[in-house]
């Protein structure tokens, strides 16, 4: 194979293609239980909303696309995503194409995509926002180096749209174009690329696609903003010098879980000529080196005066993931022969696709052998069915305070409209009669006896009806997907007629 791609790598692309058809069809396969970022994206896909929670809104907007396009199921959530994906890895390898002298450096650098965990297995078996975010990366690295080496109103463009998707797909993401634009600024040669007319195209396209979230982010700062600061600052209660230590040592453990797969493969796969690799250099690589200081250099002082203490792995997804291309352009201006690394990359590369598919094909099977029960064993859709035998039709709406259950809901009965509490702006439209009630539905959380009706549910109805209505109530026990014999979920749901 490594052979066969020396001689054609432009077949790089179509194996691609078929490794992500491969999970597209393994999601289609495994249950119809939905992961925590899953149910988020169907729930919401019942409106078109300028912003909706503490991430900002481009996959939202997209899900809504698709899922308008092909209905409310598991083919709309995966058909996206894997194109996403697919589309991450096209771009980045022609951006490695632009700026690597070797055409088999660029299939290892957009093969080596696959020795960074968050990309490779995280991004497939749930995340939704950091998938546009390595999309929109991706994109900027394609655009900022076609724009760099053969500027043109097409670069330009491209690189606009970049910034656009990615400021609304993450907002950690603006830290690539800053440090992009900066490390350019202090190129002598390349600064001319930030004084040509085109770049109003650049600024034009990419304030264009941010207005609208924009608009609604100044008036909602506080909860765009207030979810991620948290989990960066904690309590604070430990002091300055524990904040900084922490927050330090968890940039450390967060560039190793990123990256230290990549570096491991790396030396793999070049050996000792790697070492010297990093010491010579190119056009390319210290505009590089300029943007990782920058970037690190950034979360660096969010650690020493903005009390960030707990950095995550994901969070570096936009800020590391030129790193592949990185050592790859090291490697291409030491001219480094890259076929024995092919020959390595290649099987590895090959072993870790192999891999992934096959935790993701069979993790709800063998978790329950061990008494692991994990989301995807949740039989939502036997607790639909028994729902809709329980009440003897369909509901007008369904009402939760779980926005994890209330996606899961929403699969399962589709053109039922869906509230959630947690999602109080949001409320679908819905026919209340004497032949659809609403239907509330909740759990414990663990799987076992659910509690009373809710007190949140409760105020919730007696708002709706105007007076103090009491439900009729039931627990449902139903078997988990590849359960143990005995082993139960329960659910409790309740319905109220006008």
């Amino acid at each position: 194979m490594s052979g066969l791609l020396q001689r054609r790598p432009e077949l790089l692309i179509l194996i691609l293609a078929g490794y992500f058809l491969l999970h597209f069809a393994v999601r289609l396969m495994i249950p119809n239980a939905l992961e925590l970022d899953e149910a988020e994206q169907i729930l919401l896909s019942q409106w078109l909303a300028a912003g909706y929670n503490s991430q900002p809104p481009f996959y939202n907007w997209l899900q809504y696309g698709v899922t308008s396009l092909f209905g409310v199921s598991l083919f709309s959530l995966s058909i996206l995503k894997c194109t996403l994906l697919f589309l991450s890895y096209l771009f980045y390898w022609l951006a490695a194409r632009l700026t690597l002298k070797g055409r088999d450096l660029a299939t290892v650098a957009t093969l080596a995509l696959l020795t960074i965990p968050q990309i490779a297995f995280e991004a497939q078996r749930d995340l939704s926002h950091t998938v546009a975010t390595i999309f929109a990366s991706s994109l900027f690295l394609y655009g900022f180096f076609r724009t760099l080496k053969a500027p043109s109103a097409v670069s330009y463009s491209i690189t606009g749209m970049a910034v656009g998707f990615g400021l609304i797909s993450k907002y950690n993401f603006a830290l690539l174009p800053a440090s992009a634009l900066l490390a350019v600024l202090f190129d002598a040669e390349m600064r001319k690329r930030l004084f040509d007319w085109r770049l109003a195209l650049t600024a034009a396209i990419s304030i264009a696609i941010i207005l609208p979230h924009a608009t609604w982010f100044v008036d909602h700062m506080s909860l765009a903003t207030g979810k991620t600061f948290d989990k960066m600052t904690g309590s604070g209660s430990d002091g300055l010098s524990a904040q900084i230590s922490s927050g330090f040592l968890s940039l450390l453990t967060a560039i190793l879980g990123f990256a230290g797969l990549t570096a491991f493969i790396f030396i793999l796969m070049f050996g000792k000529s790697l070492w010297p690799a990093l010491r010579a250099s190119n056009r390319w690589t210290p505009i590089v080196e300029r943007m990782l200081i920058l970037e690190i250099g950034a979360i660096v002082l969010l650690i020493l005066f903005a009390g960030a203490e707990s950095v995550r792995d994901r969070w570096l997804t936009p800020l590391l993931i030129i790193l592949p291309l990185y050592l790859c352009m090291k490697l291409d201006a030491a001219d480094v022969d890259p076929r024995r690394a092919l020959r390595v990359g290649v099987p590895v590369s090959a072993a870790i696709m192999a891999i992934v598919l096959l935790i993701l094909a069979t993790r709800a099977v063998w978790g329950p052998w061990i008494g692991d029960y994990q989301r995807l064993n949740i039989p939502y859709e036997a607790f639909a069915k028994e729902l809709s035998e329980g009440i003897g039709g369909s509901p007008a709406v369904i009402v939760g305070q779980d926005p994890h259950l209330d996606g899961n809901m929403r699969l399962q009965m589709p053109n039922v409209p869906v509230i959630s509490l947690s999602y109080e702006d949001f409320q679908p439209a819905y026919q209340w009669d004497s032949r659809h009630p609403i239907v509330f539905v909740w759990r414990d959380g663990k799987g076992g006896p659910p509690s009373g009706f809710p007190d949140a549910l409760q105020a919730w109805l007696d708002g709706k009806a105007g007076r103090h209505l009491t439900p009729e109530t039931r627990v449902v026990s139903v078997p988990y997907i590849y359960g143990r014999p005995g082993d139960m979920y329960q659910f409790a749901y309740a319905w109220v007629y006008p």
